[in-house]
């Protein structure tokens, strides 16, 4: 991953309503404008933008309510709330099939948190940040490989079946024995709430993730049952 300075400023953000991962795939349709630009400088410059899940407003936003006098930019939008903590994203692949459209697809790279945000007078978001450490390295120990062995069938399966390979979830590399990259696999996989999966991106500790992605197998029997579907 290229290094990044520890701050960075006015970086747009793309409010989800999903939970990006680093390392996780993120296929996108554009087509407000908001984002058209956004994405198109984006990819221009090689440049990273934030995806931070929402709590309050909607992906695709609706007609502004009447603005009124005297109030601050962006005011007049729907009201848009979301989590402070995030992950940049980085545009792998831009497409523009129709006018007024693009499609996309990201790899999430580094957590971030938000210092300040503004909602520019179009109705994008822009912030200052502070990157997150990357998760440190830590093996998968003993009694947690049974999640490893679950998800190499989970990942066979999905590439036997896969079309194209380009669209797969998961890319290779593959870091079988790395706790943090099994977990957020495993978060991306589960149908987990948005609120839940947001907790699990949040922690630093890549072996307490994948300890709660385990218990959460186990209590479940997800693990057997994706296993099967595989």
């Amino acid at each position: 991953m290229d290094t990044l300075p520890t701050d960075l400023t006015g970086v747009p953000l793309f409010p989800l309503q999903c939970v990006l991962f680093p390392g996780g795939y993120l296929p996108l349709r554009i087509f407000e404008v908001r984002y058209l630009d956004m994405i198109g400088r984006a990819h221009k410059a090689g440049s990273p933008f934030g995806v931070v899940c929402l709590t309050e407003g909607r992906e695709v936003r609706t007609a502004p309510s009447r603005s009124v006098a005297g109030s601050r930019r962006g005011d007049s939008f729907p009201h848009e709330a979301f989590h402070e903590i995030g992950t940049l994203a980085r545009i792998t692949q831009l497409d523009r099939p129709n006018p007024g459209l693009m499609t996309i697809s990201c790899t999430g790279t580094q957590r971030f948190r938000i210092r300040s945000r503004e909602q520019l007078t179009h109705g994008l978001w822009v912030a200052d940040i502070e990157l997150q450490g990357d998760d440190i390295d830590v093996a998968v120990p003993s009694d947690l490989e049974a999640a490893v062995t679950t998800l190499r069938e989970v990942v066979k399966g999905l590439v036997d079946r896969a079309g194209d390979s380009a669209e797969m979830p998961f890319q290779p590399p593959y870091r079988w024995d790395d706790c943090g990259w099994v977990a957020n696999r495993w978060c991306e996989l589960l149908p987990l709430g948005a609120e839940h999966k947001q907790r699990l991106m949040t922690l630093n500790n890549p072996l307490l993730r994948l300890e709660l992605v385990a218990d959460v197998l186990d209590q479940t029997g997800l693990a057997k049952s994706l296993s099967g579907r595989a």
